[in-house]
């Protein structure tokens, strides 16, 4: 019994099928299963061995599921997962707002429940390849757009902002970009104007209030 020690709770409606599934997760896993109402944040038990939370997609908002991810944020020793979602898209709309390191859909049999959960509780993830490809891709542009200001400043101009936020001269950013001094002060005349300012260090200014801190440039080896 080495893992009566461990917690499950299944966040769902007490009902006679939930009752059920809660019987044979205890009896396949060997371990304490409880049910929670979805919106009872407050009843989740402390446990040193680390609980793990299955939420219900089918009883579940998107409000009540944020709330219980704000609460086990506060608890290290919980992790959340998903069951009963729709498909792969469903799954993809959950991952892109909360930190759920297993996935479970409606159709998935109990023995492969058992079996993710299994794997949930050895602290590894429970996903498809296909779908953590997706949120790999997804995470990507995600940062890409993050950066990308409305303004429509190009992948170029944003490395020559950032280079002018570290106090660099235009002919230090012709030179670390492989470009002419000329260009540069091309691409600053764009800059200013499409953010609307009139100096280097509005420009600066501006980058530091809008973009946060600049992506990384292309490092040129010094000479010696």
């Amino acid at each position: 019994m080495e893992n009566n020690n461990r917690l499950i709770q299944l966040v769902t409606e007490n009902t006679p099928q939930s009752q059920l599934f809660a019987d044979y997760l205890r009896q396949q896993l060997d371990c304490q299963v409880a049910i929670l109402s979805p919106s009872n944040t407050r009843k989740l038990k402390a446990d040193n061995e680390g609980i793990l939370i299955l939420l219900d997609a089918d009883h579940m908002d998107d409000a009540a599921m944020q709330a219980w991810q704000s609460h086990v944020a506060e608890r290290p020793e919980a992790s959340l997962a998903s069951f009963n979602l729709r498909d792969e898209d469903h799954a993809v709309e959950i991952l892109s707002c909360m930190h759920v390191r297993g996935i479970f859909y409606r159709d998935d049999s109990l023995p492969l429940i058992c079996k993710g959960l299994r794997t949930l509780q050895e602290g590894q993830l429970w996903m498809s390849r296909s779908l953590m490809g997706r949120m790999l891709e997804f995470y990507r542009r995600h940062q890409i757009n993050a950066y990308r200001p409305a303004c429509g400043l190009t992948q170029r101009e944003l490395e020559i902002i950032g280079l002018l936020g570290s106090g660099a001269s235009n002919m230090e950013i012709a030179d670390r970009l492989f470009v002419s001094e000329h260009t540069v002060k091309s691409h600053l005349y764009n800059i200013f104007k499409k953010i609307d300012v009139h100096n280097r260090l509005q420009a600066v200014n501006w980058a530091r209030h809008n973009l946060g801190a600049p992506p990384p440039v292309p490092q040129k080896s010094h000479h010696g």
